[in-house]
């Protein structure tokens, strides 16, 4: 089914979600970007906000409408919400006294506490189609093995998702060309494309699952027209064809495996700061760390997990040094690990197509530009090994 609400209708569906027990996340302007944080009513959405975004550069601009949504993805993934930046695993109290009064380290009592619950039913608002595919992907990884992430997995299993279809995709979207987008796929419970025009401020809010159909039940609407219904759709379709930037055609995972020792490599590294943006922006970079502190008496301990990246020399750390110390070493790792080898693991591309690490790279890296450099260089190889053989 597709209904239509108008601005004020988002509005009610917000106070709707947090009258029902959620805790709301969604676009919001904070420190001069589009920032991702819990939200308590419709006046703090974005209306008439826009970015201009390219690789190395983000800035907030006003827009000559009130659009909600006609914004590229900002500097926060919902990542942070699923899979936090940083946990509490446990701590301890330290060394208390036993029965008798004693307080000799064999026979103390330790004040041991697990991590605090987290009763929290999240709704995403805002939820565009390469984020979407990228909950999908961290669920694959975080949750989809023989040991799966019990944290995450509370948190995802009460969430609901108030997808939007993109319209006006930024210059570092390739959403297109990965498979991801602009229109969003399942997983959604709500889906709205905003419309704006002669006809007023609207949102086509077409139903995923009947949890959203419950949720939308509680809000006036009405039924939308086939009109109305393929005006959304075309919008949508439309903007595949306005992406700023897209991946080469063919074989991504064969040719960054074919490339490996392309000297394109230290060319990348000789821009490349090595400062790990890329992955702190990037809505399915997974992996972590764990990081034990204490306090000067020693009679308090804690252990938490935060986010690790493979840009740190530590990542790569055995016995007796980093594997990969050099800064082509860990590009080269990252940008494998996400087009490649990622399929290897878990039957997918790691990328989405967002553009946060082109927008974020302090330097400007484009990850699409790399490709197609790639590309180029091993067709040149090819060629000239192709003339070798036949001359």
């Amino acid at each position: 089914m597709a209904a239509v609400l108008d601005r004020a209708g988002l509005d009610r569906l917000i106070g709707a979600l947090i009258a029902a027990g959620y805790r709301v996340i969604g676009p919001t302007v904070r420190d001069s970007a589009i920032v991702l944080a819990e939200i308590e009513s419709g006046s703090q959405l974005p209306d008439g906000w826009g970015v201009e975004v390219a690789p190395g550069s983000y800035r907030l601009k006003r827009r000559r409408d009130a659009a909600v949504f006609s914004h590229s993805a900002g500097p926060q993934s919902w990542k942070q919400f699923l899979h936090p930046p940083k946990q509490p695993l446990w701590s301890d109290g330290g060394r208390g006294t036993n029965a008798a009064g004693s307080t000799d380290s064999s026979a103390v009592v330790e004040h041991y506490t697990p991590p605090p619950a987290e009763p929290v039913r999240y709704a995403f608002l805002g939820v565009r189609a390469c984020d979407l595919a990228a909950i999908h992907i961290l669920g694959t990884v975080l949750a989809g093995g023989a040991h799966p992430d019990s944290g995450f997995t509370g948190r995802r299993d009460g969430l609901l998702v108030i997808a939007v279809g993109c319209t006006e995709p930024g210059g570092v979207c390739f959403c297109a060309s990965m498979g991801t987008g602009p229109a969003p796929g399942p997983g959604y419970d709500l889906c709205l494309t905003e419309r704006l025009d002669a006809d007023g401020h609207r949102f086509l809010v077409e139903v995923g699952t009947p949890a959203g159909e419950q949720v939308l039940a509680t809000v006036p609407h009405r039924q939308a027209h086939v009109g109305e219904i393929e005006d959304a759709h075309v919008a949508v379709a439309d903007a595949a064809d306005r992406m700023g930037r897209q991946m080469p055609a063919g074989d991504l995972r064969a040719l960054l495996r074919d490339s490996r020792e392309s000297p394109h490599w230290q060319q990348v590294a000789d821009r490349c700061l090595t400062c790990g943006n890329c992955t702190m922006v990037c809505p399915t970079c997974f992996c972590t760390t764990t990081e034990d502190v204490t306090d000067l008496s020693d009679e308090h301990v804690e252990r938490s997990q935060r986010w690790a990246s493979c840009f740190e020399l530590d990542f790569s750390y055995l016995h007796g040094g980093s594997v990969r110390t050099s800064g082509a070493s860990r590009y080269r790792q990252w940008i494998t690990h996400k087009l490649s080898t990622w399929y290897d693991q878990f039957g997918t591309s790691g990328c989405v197509g967002c553009g946060r690490c082109l927008a974020w790279c302090p330097v400007g890296i484009d990850i699409t530009e790399e490709a197609h450099t790639l590309a180029a260089l091993l067709q040149d190889l090819n060629s000239a090994e192709a003339v070798d053989a036949d001359g």
